[in-house]
């Protein structure tokens, strides 16, 4: 079996090889209680939940353009009426680190959906943080010396089944890649309001091309912490995204390159902004897979780029 070596130091260097989610068999529509977020939630209750059918076209519309760049595709082995699109969740690589988060209990199997691949990884090289340890991969985010990551600190964090990346999470990271620069920003969590909840850090923020970003003030719940990242990329570099479209999901875009992007085909003021910035924009349909609090860097999965 040929090895697999993993490295990723940034959101946008070109792509090699990702685990790409499926939607084969997503299963019946959820029950409200069970709803993982406030998205979800809303469009259960609206009757406009997505249909199997519809989120495997979207999907395949992407794996067509991972096809196109020649980026090698694993997808996990299905598992009967078991949403298994946001493989961001279940693990992330660092370097050349494989790190399995620690996801909601009920998820566990996800993981085993990719053992495949993972048995291609030298095992040294696979990690598993201690238990009290919350982190998921929505929340970390790369760039060269710096990992950003997305937490929640307020100490009502148990009451909050969208609040994915805790303290302990952080500081694990720091402790685990001591050599990187870790930044933390705490986000604005609401259970059940879509317009007022960051999921993870890849819903308000996003670095794209070479220097520059998507950004949305209104997910980050210090101001000093948004800031941080204006003055880092720079104010003429940040690409600004209203509360509407922080809800349909415009920072959860896709980097193939610095200078390819797989983008939403309706998020027009971006794609708008990207290709005047030089930046080939790939568009995909995905909105039916939006209205489950999740969009491409969420269903994606890196593991080699240059």
């Amino acid at each position: 079996m040929k090895k697999l070596d993993l490295h990723v130091q940034n959101e946008t260097s070109r792509l090699r090889a990702v685990v790409l989610g499926t939607a084969r068999s997503n299963g019946p529509v959820p029950d409200l209680k069970d709803a993982y977020d406030p998205k979800s939630r809303e469009h259960i209750i609206a009757g406009t939940y997505p249909k199997n059918e519809d989120m495997v076209v979207e999907m395949e519309a992407l794996a067509a353009v991972f096809e196109k760049y020649q980026v090698e595709v694993f997808r996990p082995k299905q598992i009967e009426d078991c949403n298994q699109i946001f493989t961001r969740d279940i693990g992330f690589v660092i370097d050349d680190i494989f790190v399995k988060a620690n996801i909601l209990p009920d998820r566990e199997e996800e993981l085993e959906a990719i053992k495949y691949m993972l048995d291609q990884v030298d095992p040294e090289k696979v990690i598993r943080p201690p238990e009290e340890v919350h982190i998921e991969g929505g929340d970390v985010m790369l760039y060269n010396d710096y990992i950003f990551v997305g937490t929640y600190r307020g100490e009502d964090y148990a009451d909050y089944i969208i609040a994915r990346t805790n303290v302990e999470g952080v500081e694990w990271v720091k402790k685990t890649f001591p050599h990187k620069k870790v930044v933390s920003f705490n986000l604005r969590k609401d259970n059940l309001d879509p317009y007022n909840n960051a999921l993870h850090l890849d819903c308000c923020f996003q670095p794209v091309g070479v220097d520059k970003c998507i950004i949305y003030k209104g997910g980050f719940l210090q101001e000093e912490e948004y800031q941080f990242l204006v003055d880092l990329f720079g104010k003429e570099n940040c690409f600004e995204i209203t509360q509407q479209e922080m809800y349909e999901m415009n920072s959860n875009i896709f980097s193939i390159a610095p200078d390819v992007v797989v983008s939403e085909r309706n998020f027009t003021r971006l794609n708008t902004w990207l290709r005047s910035h030089g930046i080939t924009v790939e568009e995909v349909p995905y909105a039916e897979i939006a209205k489950q609090e999740g969009l491409l860097r969420c269903s994606t999965l890196p593991l080699i780029r240059d």
